[in-house]
C-alpha cells in the first residue's frame, strides 16, 4: 500500500505523525471549514459580499450591452431573445453550482457535461454568483459535502485501525502444517 492513498475525505497518510484522513481544501476556505477557525466567518463574511458585489457589477456590464443593442435598433424580438437567453442560463448555471455544493458530479458524465456546460456557465455566470453568495450565507460553499465526506473517511480509518493489532511485521511467520491453536 502507498503512504498517501487518495480517497473522497482527503488523502490519508498511516504514517506516525498523521492521524488518517486529512480534509479536503476549499477554495477561499483552506481547511478552515473543519473546526471554523482561521478566520472562518469573515472569510464567509469576504465571499458572500464578493460574490454579491461581482454579481451587480455583472448585471450592470449586461446592462450596457443591452443598451447598446439598444441604440443599434435591432429590433424588439431580439432584445427579448437576448434577455431570455442570459435570464435561462443564468438559471441553469445557478443549478449546475448549486448542484456541485450538494453532490460530486459522476465521473463519466462529467466530461462531456464539462465541455458543453462552459459556454451556458460562461454566459450564466451571474446565476453562479448568486449561487455562491446564497451558499456562502449558511456554510462556506460545498462544506457540507466535504464534512459528510470527511467524517466517513475519518470513521472507516478509525474502524480500521481499530480492527488492527499489535504490529504485523513484528508477527513470526508459522512452518507450514502447523494450524493455528
Amino acid at each position: 500500500m502507498s503512504d498517501a492513498q487518495t480517497t473522497p475525505g482527503g488523502p490519508e497518510r498511516d504514517g506516525p505523525e498523521q492521524g488518517g484522513p486529512e480534509p479536503e481544501e476549499i477554495r477561499f476556505f483552506g481547511t478552515t471549514w473543519v473546526h471554523h477557525d482561521g478566520g472562518y466567518g469573515l472569510r464567509r463574511a469576504g465571499v458572500a459580499a464578493g460574490s454579491l458585489v461581482l454579481a451587480v457589477v455583472g448585471a450592470l456590464v449586461l446592462r450596457f450591452a443591452f443598451q447598446g443593442l439598444e441604440v443599434a435598433d435591432v429590433g424588439a424580438f431580439v432584445g427579448l431573445l437576448v434577455v431570455a437567453a442570459f435570464a435561462i442560463c443564468s438559471a441553469l448555471a445557478f443549478r449546475r453550482t448549486w448542484d456541485g455544493f450538494v453532490r460530486r458530479p459522476d465521473p463519466a458524465a462529467r466530461s462531456a457535461a464539462d465541455k458543453s456546460g462552459q459556454s451556458l456557465m460562461l454566459i450564466g455566470f451571474i446565476g453562479s454568483l448568486l449561487a455562491y453568495f446564497c451558499r456562502s450565507i449558511v456554510e462556506a460553499p460545498g462544506e457540507k459535502l466535504r464534512r459528510t465526506e470527511y467524517e466517513t473517511a475519518r470513521e472507516r480509518f478509525e474502524r480500521r485501525r481499530g480492527a488492527r493489532t499489535g504490529n504485523p511485521a513484528a508477527r513470526k511467520t508459522r512452518p507450514k502444517g502447523k494450524k493455528r491453536r
